[in-house]
């Protein structure tokens, strides 16, 4: 029999690397491709780490002019070329970290990579640069792309999106912010207390991460509005946007208007499909194509894993995703059965300028109830705790979920240094820990005492 072939395309992305990784140690004929220059994948090279990188300054220059303490902050001037510049040092340099792990797969006997396009043309036939190739199995790694929203007006005017934004040296006075996910969550502040403009944003809904509990959006609205002096107008919609002498009009669904020299569009990313072949393959790549196993319904010989697959969207979730999809391609050619990917939820968003994150861990109270559980639920508001009000860092709201039965299901929080949090309780929750069991003394005086109040709130409701 001969070697089986699996090319996988997209293999500078954090789960083309991750699927690469697992299939280079089998007894596969592994073809890595990937077109990226410099390559690295998105969540390096214009994700997130170099949005970390420009948060960075805003949380600096927000902590010292918001502290009273602290004389002459207003005067403080952040230079835009020198964060761009620090941000380019450092991101090529995990970017030809990224590059360098494929390039060490590709010295496997086994292995090759090849730096170009490739596309599905037939049934098991891949089309690589200018050769077409034989494949027993294909993993599409090919992530996301900026998702322009649909409005009139849009192609006649100049926006930016995030890309552009962490790239740029200088912005005008005034702004408008499409979208208030996790992108334009993180970079709002940055535009406003890094670049000193004047932001309105639109928000569709009450508040954003409507995912979350009512309380946790609107700590973040306030905390927006309050903090970074950032004009969000709730329950309207985008409905078309026209050039002025000034720069932009956005008309929206109250009938009302707002003028600003800039557009921004962080409206989201769709999965990068275009170019593939797809349909060569009889996949149909829309709504639910893709099985918890990371193979897609309409070709078995076809696994998908990461952005492209257009739901979670998170570089960890993403290595998972590419790690079970590279083991099930090995599963399904020995004839075993393919194992499901449901991982318990963990995220993180910078949110206010990273001063103020938001963190969360596990299930919600209305997800635990549709799992069948019997939740309880215990809140505390930062300020409850001094170290907060000590670190001139007074906001926040957290949320701890347990069940009846004394397990942690879910922790949820927009609080200085939340983000910091979410690995122990990643523990906590994905170890099933009783809440009982779980040590609430933390080091006096650390941020972490919030969990300890919520601990101890919790074992009393129980």
């Amino acid at each position: 029999m001969s070697q089986p072939h699996v090319v996988v395309i997209g293999a500078y992305g954090s789960a083309g690397v991750a699927a690469a990784e697992t299939l280079a140690d089998s007894d596969f004929r592994v073809t890595l491709v990937d077109d990226g220059d410099p390559g690295g994948g998105l969540c390096i090279l214009r994700g997130c780490m170099p949005s970390k990188e420009v948060i960075s300054v805003a949380e600096h220059a927000y902590q010292a002019r918001h502290d009273h303490r602290i004389d002459g902050a207003d005067a403080l001037n952040v230079d835009l070329a020198d964060v761009v510049e620090t941000k380019d040092d450092h991101v090529l340099g995990f970017a030809e970290h990224r590059r360098a792990a494929v390039h060490d797969l590709a010295e496997r006997e086994n292995v090759e990579f090849v730096h170009d396009t490739a596309r599905i043309v037939g049934e098991h036939e891949v089309e690589i640069g200018d050769e077409c190739v034989d494949a027993d199995y294909v993993v599409v790694a090919t992530g996301s792309s900026l998702n322009v929203p649909d409005i009139p007006g849009i192609d006649d005017v100049d926006w930016m999106g995030s890309a552009d934004v962490l790239d740029a040296t200088e912005f005008p006075d005034s702004g408008i912010v499409l979208g208030f996910g996790y992108v334009g969550l993180e970079l709002a502040p940055y535009l406003s207390e890094a670049a000193g403009m004047d932001i309105t944003v639109i928000e569709h809904d009450d508040r954003p991460i409507d995912r979350a509990d009512h309380r946790i959006g609107d700590a973040v609205l306030n905390a927006y509005r309050e903090e970074f002096d950032i004009d969000v107008l709730t329950n309207v919609r985008e409905e078309a946007v026209e050039p002025t002498d000034d720069g932009v009009r956005l008309h929206l669904s109250d009938g009302s208007h707002v003028d600003a020299e800039q557009l921004f569009c962080f409206t989201g990313r769709k999965p990068t499909v275009e170019g593939l072949g797809l349909d060569a393959a009889n996949v149909d790549p829309s709504g639910d194509w893709v099985a918890d196993t990371m193979q897609s319904r309409d070709a078995p010989w076809v696994f998908a894993a990461g952005d492209v697959l257009g739901e979670r969207m998170i570089l960890h979730m993403a290595k998972e995703e590419g790690y079970l999809a590279g083991e099930n391609v090995r599963r399904h050619h020995r004839g075993d059965e393919l194992e499901s990917y449901d991982p318990i939820p963990h995220y993180v968003i910078f949110s206010g300028a990273g001063v103020y994150p938001y963190a969360s861990v596990g299930y919600t109270v209305s997800e635990a109830e549709e799992r069948g559980h019997s939740p309880v639920a215990a809140t505390r508001s930062a300020d409850s705790d001094g170290i907060f009000t000590s670190k001139q860092v007074p906001r926040g709201w957290a949320k701890l979920v347990v069940d009846r039965d004394g397990t942690v299901l879910g922790y949820h929080g927009v609080h200085y240094q939340a983000d910091v949090m979410a690995k122990t309780m990643q523990v906590v929750v994905e170890t099933g820990m009783d809440v009982r069991e779980v040590p609430d003394r933390a080091y006096h005086p650390t941020t972490p005492e919030i969990i300890d109040g919520l601990l101890r709130d919790a074992k009393s409701e129980l």
